[in-house]
């Protein structure tokens, strides 16, 4: 009967240890798998006339999309007699996705009882957007842990109206706010608070050209709690109050996302907002699918409706993007 503790690893939270009794000349032993950071592990040793020793994750959808960048220090303790060590060189950031990229070569000869020592010093992942690997341990933890408790509190601030001290009127509603947060988000609502402005002698921001569900959403946003539906609704009212408010993030997440679905209903809406909010990609964009595609033709009417009231300057663009357009026939 196998003693199944033999291939178990012991671990804590950055350490494995692996215990071998007795491995006879010309055999082969892999560890049963172990959890350090994001990834199963292995360990095996192949004893012929050196040790080879292996330290590899576990082959699964995690390792293939996203194979750990790792930083270690291995060791192999000849645990009787004189309690001899060995110490590999510390390996540092080396990407490990297969059996065959970490290998260790060891020429003593060792017998009887010895314990593979792995030390782990940091492991990071690579970066989707291809920036630099980032560790999912220490700094990047705390970091997040008190970035998601204080955002929870802003949140709370908010929806539970906690010591609101300015009460912002929309069109259909009312809702409370604070100065605090809303001034360190937008230079336009610092300096009302700053100066002897109505809004600082009243405690009230009116808002009158927006509902209080976009109201909801602009606050929202702006305390961290947006919903990505919620977002997408009111997309628009948000632009306008970003741009108002000068929120610079807000402006520029409203037009990446006014981008990503432009069609033959929405068209004519957008090149007007990217015209009076000088969104230059968004407007580009629009006039693209109208000209280059040729959409135009398929909302005849209503852009002979907007070409009558539209800003000259645009309708100088739009004509001088249909006279490249002929040059290209």
């Amino acid at each position: 009967m196998t003693d199944s503790s033999a291939y178990r690893v012991e671990t804590t939270s950055r350490l494995a240890q692996w215990r071998i009794e007795n491995l006879a000349s010309c055999t082969y032993r892999k560890s049963d798998p172990f959890k350090i950071g994001n990834w199963n592990w292995h360990l095996s040793v192949e004893k012929n006339r050196v040790l080879f020793v292996k330290l590899y994750p576990e082959i699964s959808n995690l390792t293939r999309e996203n194979p750990p960048i790792a930083s270690f220090i291995i060791r192999v303790i000849r645990s009787a007699g004189d309690r001899k060590t060995f110490t590999h060189p510390e390996i540092t950031d080396k990407q490990l996705k297969t059996n065959e990229d970490f290998v260790w070569a060891i020429e003593v000869p060792l017998t009887g009882k010895f314990i593979i020592d792995v030390e782990f010093l940091d492991l990071k992942t690579s970066s989707k957007d291809g920036g630099e690997p980032s560790s999912i341990w220490a700094q990047g933890f705390a970091e997040n842990r008190s970035n998601a408790t204080a955002l929870a509190c802003l949140c709370r601030m908010l929806t539970e109206s906690i010591h609101t001290d300015i009460t912002i009127n929309a069109s259909e509603g009312s809702v409370g706010a604070h100065r605090a947060i809303l001034a360190a988000r937008s230079p336009v609502f610092c300096s009302m608070f700053a100066h002897d402005l109505k809004e600082k002698e009243l405690s009230t921001i009116n808002i009158a050209d927006m509902s209080i569900e976009a109201c909801q959403a602009f606050l929202n946003y702006i305390y961290g709690n947006i919903q990505h539906e919620e977002f997408l609704v009111h997309r628009l009212a948000l632009l306008r109050a970003a741009d108002k408010y000068d929120i610079t993030d807000l402006k520029e997440a409203c037009h990446d996302s006014l981008l990503e679905d432009i069609d033959a209903q929405n068209v004519l809406e957008r090149l007007q907002s990217a015209s009076l909010y000088q969104l230059p990609k968004l407007k580009i964009s629009c006039m693209r699918y109208l000209v280059k595609f040729g959409k135009i033709f398929d909302i005849r009417d209503e852009f002979s409706s907007f070409m009558q009231c539209a800003d000259r300057d645009l309708i100088a663009e739009i004509f001088h993007e249909v006279l490249n357009a002929w040059k290209g026939f």
